[in-house]
């Protein structure tokens, strides 16, 4: 039978990008097929954008983004973000090469890499198309995907099917029913693929 996970992320999330690289080689370790939902945050669940937290908490969760990145092998640049566009609309050229069968998890990191190692403006047309063409792809192609009405439809209906499933943060993994969110939560995933299920 296949191990299928959910895979609830976005492009704009740290969180997303340095629990990336540990969560494929999870998933590929139990021959795990993983089914990418990109969503944006679920205020409605209870999602609470780090714009809208208050002065204490977005102290800490920097310097507690700093720890996992150091502990996950990446070096963020938090300090150039200045100026930077919304990070959406490189979340559609994902979901264009979903749509169209190719890697969307190589062009994903490829990605948030760029936001977040080298904070690149990945919100501009220009620098995706960039990014995209190095790391494989053609940019310009994927860029008119993007554009179509069905990405949207997905990026619509992967949202319908966060809220109803419960998720609020990035990423979060659905495994079994269960819920796990966070990159850090990856060691509960794993029990549970594992066999065990801490919470049962």
């Amino acid at each position: 039978m296949t191990v299928t996970i959910d895979y609830f992320y976005g492009i704009g999330s740290p969180w997303a990008f340095i629990g990336l690289e540990p969560f494929v080689a999870l998933a590929r370790r139990f021959d795990a097929e993983i089914r990418p939902y990109l969503i944006p945050l679920i205020e409605e669940n209870g999602a609470i954008y780090s714009r809208n937290r208050p002065e204490a908490r977005r102290v800490y969760g920097r310097t507690d983004l700093k720890r996992w990145a150091a502990l996950r092998g990446k070096k963020l640049d938090l300090d150039n973000r200045a100026g930077l566009s919304d990070p959406t609309p490189a979340g559609f050229l994902a979901l264009a090469a979903q749509l169209e069968g190719q890697d969307w998890l190589r062009l994903t990191a490829a990605l948030q890499e760029a936001l977040w190692v080298r904070a690149e403006d990945i919100g501009n047309a220009d620098v995706r198309r960039a990014i995209a063409d190095a790391a494989g792809f053609d940019g310009a192609a994927l860029e008119a995907r993007a554009q179509q009405d069905d990405v949207q439809g997905v990026w619509k209906s992967n949202y319908a099917v966060a809220k109803a499933a419960g998720v609020f943060g990035l990423p979060t993994f659905r495994y079994d029913g269960e819920l796990y969110w966070g990159q850090d939560s990856l060691p509960f995933l794993e029990r549970h693929l594992n066999g065990e299920n801490p919470a049962h």
